[in-house]
């Protein structure tokens, strides 16, 4: 962190955190509530159209950048930057902190230049709090559900992101690490 900050005199460093996530008609079943003795009805589905949620958080601000893209490769991830790049404040300089999949540490990345990426340790993936970020978006909006179409896989991710977003709170409650923001 020293260096980036020798790199970047006098900017505010934003900590930004990433990861992405496959969200399709194949869903995942979750708890629900139900009147005891009871066994609720859960949808499932055996199709098999995806599409995937490139996500970013800065915890300490409260603050996201996603895409909902139909791939998972290098190129979703420079257009995931791009976003990113956006997201941080005029003037200041993002750490994005992601894990080792081919598409985040690949020298063909075309990374902005306000952002530095820093890639965390192997097998690692419970210090990136946007897993956390995913179970709570499945947990709450999109989990025990028929997507119809592809379309309607894209529009149900973008309103859950949507609805992460319009709740800072909520980010950096899921984000937030003593260990990273030394609080």
């Amino acid at each position: 962190m020293a260096g980036i900050r020798a790199r970047h005199p006098g900017k505010a460093i934003e900590l930004w955190w990433g990861d992405e996530a496959r969200v399709g008609q194949k869903t995942k079943l979750t708890r629900r509530w139900a009147r005891r003795g009871t066994r609720p009805r859960a949808p499932a589905d055996q199709r098999t159209r995806s599409a995937w949620i490139f996500g970013a958080i800065c915890p300490a601000l409260g603050k996201g950048a996603a895409l909902v893209l139909p791939w998972c490769n290098l190129h979703a991830m420079n257009r995931h930057l791009d976003e990113i790049s956006q997201a941080v404040a005029p003037g200041a300089h993002a750490i994005l902190i992601v894990d080792q999949a081919a598409w985040h540490t690949s020298p063909k990345l075309d990374i902005p230049a306000n952002i530095t990426i820093l890639p965390l340790p192997p097998r690692s993936p419970e210090l990136n709090p946007v897993e956390n970020v995913w179970q709570f978006m499945r947990n709450t909006w999109l989990s025990n559900r028929i997507f119809r179409t592809y379309d309607d896989i894209v529009d149900i991710c973008c309103h859950a992101w949507n609805q992460l977003v319009d709740q800072p709170w909520r980010i950096m409650s899921l984000g937030l690490r003593q260990w990273a923001h030394g609080f």
